[in-house]
């Protein structure tokens, strides 16, 4: 058992180079959490609900992460910061990391009869900051959910999901191999795909403004010469 915890405890600090000791990590808010939803999931497994319902608000009062008792979580979830949901019949996999502000929700049945309604999150995910995975959909391997994406459809193994209505942007394959890449998203900016909406504004934008700077030029340039032919003319007379 000692061995698992520094085993977690040193998945945590090869994710966040914030902390100088393991002594540090065992004061991380997400790690108190997970800590007590183990102790809430096995409570609600023997359907103890009250009980575990109890250490549920126990651990958000300590932490301000909520991880229903029923959400089923692998090794080694990181929840950096904290101010996390994650809802009853969410699935987590190993090695998944999660940033603060993050809402792993389900969507409400039509018949009132609960099922499978939070998402699944594969293994070595990252969910950045603020992002919104909602209902019984899969998150594939290794895929990167974007600070403040929407999603609400599968998202496909390695994808990297950004936006709201979140779309798939496609990232360098050096980017790709990576084992992990803080808050989901690479530093050097994944949204320079041809043929996002955005950036084709932006360059239609910068475009135009160049063809009018270049208009401006001209106008000016004759606006002299004829400036310039007017004081030959008025100095001949």
């Amino acid at each position: 058992m000692f061995d698992r915890l520094k085993s977690y405890l040193d998945s945590v600090r090869a994710r966040d180079p914030a902390p100088r000791s393991r002594w540090e990590v065992l004061l991380y808010p997400g790690v108190l959490a997970l800590g007590l939803h183990r102790v809430a999931h096995w409570l609600f497994e023997a359907q103890l609900f009250f009980l575990a319902r109890f250490v549920n608000h126990f651990s958000r009062f300590l932490t301000a992460i909520d991880i229903h008792p029923g959400a089923t979580i692998g090794k080694n979830l990181f929840i950096d910061h904290g101010f996390t949901v994650i809802g009853e019949t969410a699935e987590i996999g190993d090695n998944v990391t999660i940033y603060q502000c993050v809402t792993l929700g389900g969507t409400n049945p039509t018949n009132g009869i609960g099922g499978k309604r939070h998402p699944t999150i594969s293994d070595n995910v990252i969910i950045g900051s603020g992002a919104q995975v909602i209902g019984p959909i899969t998150v594939g391997k290794r895929a990167r959910i974007g600070a403040n994406a929407v999603v609400t459809d599968d998202v496909p193994e390695g994808a990297t999901m950004i936006g709201l209505k979140a779309r798939s942007t496609l990232i360098p394959a050096e980017e790709w191999i990576r084992e992990f890449i803080p808050y989901g998203t690479p530093c050097d900016d994944p949204c320079k795909e041809m043929g996002a909406p955005g950036r084709d504004c932006v360059e239609k934008l910068e475009n135009e403004i160049a063809a009018m700077r270049a208009e401006l030029a001209e106008l000016r340039a004759l606006a002299g010469e004829r400036e310039t032919a007017k004081r030959s003319g008025t100095d001949s007379l």
